[in-house]
């Protein structure tokens, strides 16, 4: 049986959470599915699930986490980043917990900030927030926030007057917004469902169980080890008794997944558990 690369990722992603290796083996024969692949093919198949444009934007963040120039270029180069992850970039700006020293800039990237507003010239951080009464303004605004010091800023700027919508909005789906801003910036179910599929996700358990299509996720999920090694795991945590469940030792459950993934349109515990139904 012929395999697309997606699905072998698939698979072997989800294989990978399985503790038995006895049964891992059995699903690879009954598959089909080899044990391994050609690493540069795979590597390249798996970022080009990484550059879609569908990809929610808190991956982005998860990246930046990791304080690492050479990932920080994967950044820059996706579709949806904006003026401000590429300013940080630029800058600089360390995302990691607990870190405050300066992220080195790739030297192709170096002199590469996009400009700084006009409005952020004249009148300052708070000034330029306020002045935010259309979206690309309120964009343009927005990138200018880059530390905390600068999200404190902005926060006494709403308190002392609420900031215009479109700059609240701009600043509520930028994924590095302070969970108590945001909230205040915005709590009916209405919006939190918004904010969500403008692409800002809790953490990576969010994007695993709750993101889709199932096939894409799992390819940017086999990533996970290289782009953003510290929060993978909490995707995996979050698969791992799914996987149990629906899953397990059953062979046609996963011969099944392995038939479908590529075209299965929900969320990856919706694919296992109809994988394990159908088998």
């Amino acid at each position: 049986m012929l395999h697309t690369i997606r699905t072998r990722q698939a698979v072997r992603f989800l294989l990978g959470l399985v503790d038995d290796e006895d049964t891992a083996e059995r699903v690879r024969t009954r598959t089909g599915l080899p044990g391994s692949d050609d690493p540069s093919e795979l590597r390249g198949a798996r970022l080009s699930a990484w550059f879609t444009g569908t990809a929610p934007v808190s991956l982005l963040l998860w990246v930046l986490e990791e304080d690492d120039p050479e990932l920080n270029t994967l950044v820059w180069r996706h579709p949806r980043a904006d003026e401000f992850f590429r300013r940080a970039i630029a800058r600089g700006v360390p995302f990691g917990a607990g870190r405050t020293a300066p992220v080195a800039v790739e030297a192709r990237l170096r002199g590469s900030e996009p400009p700084v507003p006009e409005a952020y010239t004249r009148y300052g951080l708070a000034g330029a927030l306020a002045e935010g009464t259309s979206m690309a303004a309120a964009r343009r605004a927005a990138s200018m926030v880059l530390t905390a010091d600068d999200w404190a800023e902005a926060a006494r700027a709403d308190a002392a007057g609420p900031l215009p919508g479109y700059t609240r909005w701009a600043l509520a789906v930028r994924p590095d917004c302070p969970p108590a801003l945001r909230a205040r910036f915005g709590d009916h179910p209405k919006f939190t469902h918004r904010v969500r599929r403008a692409g800002v996700l809790a953490g990576p358990a969010s994007y695993a169980t709750g993101w889709e299509p199932a096939g894409q996720v799992l390819s940017v999920l086999t990533l996970g080890a290289e782009l953003f090694p510290r929060r993978v795991g909490e995707a995996e945590d979050a698969l791992r008794p799914l996987v149990r469940d629906h899953l397990g030792d059953r062979e046609e459950a996963w011969a099944v997944l392995a038939q479908v993934v590529d075209t299965f349109h929900g969320t990856v515990p919706e694919l296992m558990i109809t994988s394990g139904a159908l088998a």
